[in-house]
């Protein structure tokens, strides 16, 4: 099923960094903007999961058990978000319910219904005004916070009430992974802090160079085998050893005759399948890491900032062009490209941007710029329908307890 096209892919290791044509491949080449195989059907062996967003350490959703009609649309409202798509914050889901927040950084728990079942707001008049960006983790019984003006702390789900709150010396924005009894966090620093769960205290923290300017986006980490590997927002993968807090590898992926590029870089989200790390960004690359030695397993050409998504030996992704990529995961090679913004006209498709999917049991859910939810065959990667939710930006979608959630700036909507 492999293509024998002449698409560059790669089995080199780091040290061929230094030479020119790794410099070549990996930034000057341009996006793909053309199909590939198109004809070529997926077939998968295993069924869809059920699994839940909020708690995954390796952030890969897989194909996931929904097919929705999307029939009946209800909305969970909230006060306007400023800012909020730099942040990319995500929803919290507690039994049936759902956690958010609003400008003012009070936190809200919907239940299933709609109805607002606790607010609660820990922040003073002067920090209210700052109007803070929140990112959660929950472990089923508490609600870790962190926000992007440095404030961390904790909360019971039941009730929503304080367990305790703590300063960071910088403002967070990623990810947060809750592991045991610790969790972590990478501040604008680029310094990955670990937390004791029960007490907020720090317990050791990973330096890794500074950046002058702040990410354009949120960055993440997965953790495997008592390991928890990140990225900071110049593009270096960094791999420590969460009970010692001890620097195991760290890889660079942007050469340094091209620092100053770092400073547009924007990367995806890491996923992995407990053997290598699979990412890409909007400088046409894409690649897959092994996680013991920090080096590439290989690397190919897919211009996207959106998470990809592995489903048994097929990696997925969307191009910030508009054209949906399924490469094999082990070599690397591409299977097929499928062109899904073929039904929109030239001037209309050069201002719509993918904004992040997920794999259902038989479509692809694809949120876009312009408030449209594009709705993709999994098999044929063809175009099925699209469904407009707002005028504006809307936020990758989420799947939990049969319905489809995505976040756009003064509400959650809910598709089932």
């Amino acid at each position: 099923m492999h293509s024998n096209s002449k698409f560059w892919t790669s089995t080199k290791n780091i040290n061929e960094e230094k030479t020119p044509n790794y410099k070549k491949i990996l930034v000057e080449e341009k996006a793909f903007k053309k199909e590939l195989n198109s004809n070529i059907k997926i077939k998968f062996n295993s069924k869809p999961l059920t699994k839940f967003f909020s708690h995954s350490l390796d952030n890969n959703n897989d194909r996931v058990n929904f097919d929705g009609s999307l029939n009946k649309i209800s909305k969970f409202k909230f006060s306007k978000i400023e800012n909020l798509y730099q942040y990319e914050p995500t929803i919290s889901f507690y039994r049936n319910n759902i956690i958010f927040f609003d400008n003012k950084g009070s936190i809200l728990q919907f239940n299933d219904k709609s109805k607002l079942v606790w607010k609660k707001n820990y922040y003073t008049k002067k920090q209210k005004k700052l109007k803070p960006i929140l990112q959660f983790a929950n472990n089923d019984k508490y609600l870790i916070i962190a926000d992007n003006i440095a404030k961390y702390y904790k909360i019971d789900l039941e009730t929503g009430s304080l367990i305790w709150s703590k300063k960071n010396l910088a403002p967070f924005n990623s990810q947060i992974k809750i592991f045991e009894d610790k969790f972590f966090i990478v501040d604008f620093s680029n310094t990955l802090r670990c937390f004791s769960l029960k007490t907020g205290d720090e317990l050791w923290n990973i330096n890794t160079e500074k950046s002058l300017i702040r990410s354009k986006k949120k960055l993440s980490m997965v953790i495997v085998k008592g390991n928890i590997f990140f990225n900071n927002s110049i593009g270096d993968i960094s791999a420590v050893n969460i009970n010692k807090g001890e620097l195991l590898w760290q890889l660079p992926t942007q050469s340094s005759s091209i620092y100053e590029s770092a400073f547009s870089l924007e990367t995806s989200d890491l996923i992995t399948d407990k053997k290598s790390l699979f990412f890409s960004n909007n400088k046409n690359q894409i690649f897959s890491i092994d996680i013991d030695t920090g080096t590439f397993n290989w690397i190919n050409k897919v211009n996207s900032n959106n998470r990809p998504t592995l489903v048994e030996n097929y990696l997925f992704s969307i191009s910030m062009e508009g054209y949906l990529i399924v490469l094999d995961k082990n070599s690397g090679n591409i299977i097929r490209i499928t062109d899904i913004f073929n039904h929109f006209s030239e001037k209309k498709r050069s201002k719509i941007k993918p904004v992040g999917f997920i794999l259902g049991s038989n479509k692809i859910y694809l949120s876009t710029n312009n408030g449209r939810l594009i709705i993709i065959d999994i098999f044929s990667g063809k175009m099925i329908s699209k469904i407009k939710i707002d005028n504006e930006k809307i936020l990758r979608p989420s799947v939990f307890n049969e319905n489809l959630f995505i976040i756009k700036d003064n509400a959650i909507i809910k598709l089932n």
